[in-house]
């Protein structure tokens, strides 16, 4: 008969506790989801005898069947066999896949679960026609779980896998679902190797209308997400220091001519200040921490500034129905971790927003940015950034960071770094009286979201542009003989932000002389 061609795009993993199936059948469940297009079912139960098991295989063999589709047995090669099923999937505490293989025959399916590099290439050395990576993230369906790998982990095995030559399929598990699925593809992606679908457990097994559920995930994993069609869009024009700044002028304008939506979810404090920059450099701001609101808000081709002022449960809730609603929108999303390394509260909520969704822009002072990558030990003090680390290292960090979010990071300081995770630059723009106004940083997030809003441009690029602009008017406002400090500097400051952007409309771009930028080439791994 020989081997089945599969198609892992959409693999189901079912689970008939109460909590996920509640009243309905296994099999009506299943049935649904094949017909929004499922594409692997696998029968994982755990409790119960072998022969109410196999009774509950062949019914579901019969259903799969009849679509055409896989069935395969979760650890019980017995059941398998008697059911006479495609296949089985086994653990590394369950039989070895030597025996498996031995017993069920060249022609079967037999999937391994693996959550290391090492784990991976004895699997695809002992001739397993695919691999389950995971724990993704953190799971009620899995309590077993010996390592919470996230996506960085699976890019990892992705990548030994294809350095070693194998082209062993794979999925991934883990706390996948519609809000998700697609940052986690993109973002587990190595440069040779993607994976070939993802496992689903409850977002299909526990959803009140199974069918629909998997035709949304179904398309979701098949089509490409707005923030990977434009993240390297037109990269190779914007190579250079040069082609970054020739390309500022037409992302301002782009702003001015457009007025995108900044949706700000911030602090009190900085509300209003906000807003102003917002309306100075072109966008249209309102200011809505209510997550509720996002699902309409993220409708107006704007993008979503999530400012972790507050971290209490509701307004952390608020934050990741917001996420939520930008990511299915495919609208950008730009994230500032205030003070993330001040409290173990807020760290605990930056791991949240982080395994929560995609981040088109990750801004935050050195401390922050620590937090964020993981490596900092240190305590902030508030919303301030003690700095230890010199240029290289900054610049070092940033790039890894990006490189494992696959987003744009922004380290802000006297210098700032900007990378994508390929290239990385410096900009020494600005003044100090931007250190001496309460929410500058804040707000510089917000003129972010607006140039980046249009996804037309290169996001690093566009990103590169929104700095240069809020920097090079901080300078300019500085300069004015009435700035005697940073009280009259912030009406000032949001005048020059103003006037560059009417200057450059008209095609004056006297400012951009001032622009102070440089590349670092080449940036080693720390």
């Amino acid at each position: 008969m020989g081997k089945p061609d599969v198609d892992y795009s959409l693999y189901l993993v079912t689970d008939s506790t109460p909590a996920i199936l509640g009243d309905r059948q296994l099999q009506d469940v299943v049935e649904q989801s094949l017909e929004g297009g499922v594409s692997v079912v696998q029968l994982r139960e755990k409790t119960g005898d072998t022969g109410h098991l196999v009774t509950i295989a062949r019914e579901l063999h019969e259903i799969t069947k009849k679509h055409n589709v896989p069935l395969i047995i979760n650890d019980r090669v017995d059941v398998a066999l008697a059911v006479g099923c495609e296949g089985v999937h086994i653990g590394q505490d369950d039989m070895d896949l030597s025996a498996a293989r031995k017993l069920l025959g060249p022609d079967a399916i037999i999937g391994v679960t693996v959550s290391t590099a090492d784990e991976a290439l004895k699997a695809c050395e002992g001739g397993a026609d695919y691999l389950g990576i995971g724990t993704v993230y953190a799971t009620q369906t899995k309590t077993n779980t010996k390592d919470i790998i996230g996506t960085a982990g699976v890019r990892a095995i992705l990548e030994a896998i294809a350095e070693a030559g194998y082209d062993t399929r794979t999925v991934c598990i883990g706390n996948i679902n519609e809000s998700n699925v697609q940052r986690i593809v993109f973002q587990c992606a190595a440069q040779k190797k993607r994976l070939d679908g993802v496992a689903i457990v409850s977002a299909i097994m526990a959803a009140q209308d199974p069918k629909s559920a998997a035709r949304d995930l179904h398309r979701l994993v098949k089509d490409t997400p707005a923030f990977e069609a434009d993240l390297g869009k037109e990269r190779l024009d914007a190579a250079s220091v040069q082609d970054l700044i020739t390309m500022a002028p037409m992302v301002l304008r782009n702003v001015h001519e457009n007025t995108p939506l900044s949706h700000n979810m911030t602090n009190l404090v900085v509300q209003n200040f906000a807003a102003n920059v917002a309306l100075a450099v072109g966008a249209s701001p309102i200011m809505a921490g209510y997550g509720e609101e996002a699902s309409d808000l993220c409708k107006l081709g704007g993008a979503l500034v999530i400012n972790m002022g507050s971290v209490d449960p509701a307004g952390l809730a608020n934050y990741l129905k917001a996420l939520r609603a930008y990511n299915l929108a495919g609208r950008p999303v730009v994230y500032d971790p205030v003070g993330a390394g001040a409290t173990s509260l807020r760290r605990a909520a930056v791991q949240t927003i982080m395994s929560s969704g995609y981040l088109d822009v990750i801004k935050g002072n050195e401390g922050e940015i620590k937090t964020i990558f993981g490596g900092s030990t240190e305590q902030q003090r508030g919303v301030d950034s003690s700095t230890t680390l010199d240029a290289s290292q900054k610049a070092k960090l940033v790039r890894e960071l990006a490189a494992r979010e696959k987003c744009v990071v922004v380290m802000t300081g006297k210098t700032d770094f900007v990378s994508d995770g390929d290239r990385t630059f410096a900009i020494d723009n600005g003044h100090e009286y931007l250190g001496l106004v309460t929410g500058t940083g804040c707000t510089l997030g917000t003129a972010i979201s607006a140039a980046v809003a249009s996804r037309q441009y290169d996001r690093l690029a566009a990103v590169t542009a929104a700095i240069l602009h809020f920097e090079i008017a901080a300078e300019l406002a500085a300069a004015r003989p009435e700035v005697r400090g940073p009280g009259t500097f912030v009406p000032a400051f949001l005048d020059e932000l103003y006037r560059i952007r009417l200057a450059t409309a008209s095609n004056d771009l006297s400012w951009l002389a001032r622009a102070k930028v440089s590349r670092y080439s080449k940036v080693d791994k720390l």
